[in-house]
């Protein structure tokens, strides 16, 4: 049996497209589905500290109801793994470079310490299976909605998955 995470980490490369997306659309979904989540964002690069949200993602979310507005960018810590029940990765080169991280913070893990899970976002979608949110940085405004979309699908596969363990 899945224990329903309290913390999820949603996580991309630069914490400015896909992953702040995923955390509010996350959230929202579980909301309306009445699971009381936590939901964070984070990029496996430190190339954005303390940015907003593009504001190509911002403008798309918020067509379709979604505030990204008051995010800011930030880089994934080691202690992520430790407070966070999940950590979702938008694509297969970001769950290969948290699988990695992993490794290497090994010797500081603890028996008594809880190791998040790590999964891609669309683990259970049966729309987009186990395929990457595909990066719309260099695309064109039909890149980011596919990308609403895309989250939007995999965020309600995660959440039927949970409500199932209830």
């Amino acid at each position: 049996m899945t224990v329903i995470p309290s913390r999820v980490l949603c996580v991309c490369l630069g914490n400015i497209c896909r992953s702040p997306t995923a955390e509010v659309i996350l959230k929202t979904i579980a909301k309306r589905n009445g699971l009381q989540l936590a939901v964070d964002s984070a990029g496996t690069s430190n190339y954005h500290p303390s940015v907003s949200p593009d504001r190509r993602s911002q403008h798309h979310a918020l067509q379709h109801g979604y505030d990204l507005s008051a995010l800011k960018a930030r880089q994934v810590r080691d202690q992520d793994f430790f407070e966070f029940d999940l950590i979702l990765a938008m694509d297969h080169a970001n769950l290969s470079d948290l699988q990695n991280w992993l490794l290497r913070i090994a010797p500081q893990i603890n028996k008594g310490h809880s190791i998040a899970k790590l999964a891609l976002m669309s683990e259970h979608d049966p729309i987009y299976p186990l395929q990457s949110v595909p990066d719309p940085y260099y695309g064109e405004a039909h890149d980011f909605e596919r990308v609403i979309h895309h989250i939007e699908s995999s965020a309600s596969a995660w959440v039927r998955h949970w409500k199932k363990q209830t």
